[in-house]
């Protein structure tokens, strides 16, 4: 499956299962390390450990295998690593903490709106 498709997917499991401000950076022209970041920001730790449950099952449902996962015991940064795909679920407090968009502000940012404009386009 292309890499924008499924983070598009992603993002549009995210949003069904309640996670906000949802966006997608992408860095494919600026890294190797990934084409594109997914950051979003659970409620809860149960939450954020829940839409972590979420995206590895779509992502095993679509055979993409997972290369890494980090801080799912204590839940305040989640980090699922898809090789193309890197999806972070955060604390509001780790969020502002490590604020990813700031870092990645050379990449490409499009949140959940702008992505299903451009689906219904289709």
């Amino acid at each position: 499956m292309d890499s924008l498709v499924l983070s598009q997917n992603t993002m549009n499991l995210l949003d069904d299962k309640k996670a906000a401000g949802i966006i997608s950076i992408d860095v494919s022209r600026i890294t190797t390390l990934t084409d594109y970041f997914i950051i979003c920001t659970g409620t809860s730790d149960r939450h954020r450990k829940s839409l972590a449950d979420d995206v590895q099952e779509l992502m095993e449902n679509e055979k993409v295998k997972m290369l890494s996962k980090e801080g799912y015991r204590t839940a305040n940064w989640i980090l699922l690593d898809y090789g193309y795909i890197v999806v972070n679920i955060f604390s509001g407090e780790a969020r502002e903490k490590y604020d990813l968009e700031r870092l990645w502000s050379d990449g490409a940012l499009s949140d959940l709106r702008n992505t299903k404009k451009t689906e219904e386009r289709k």
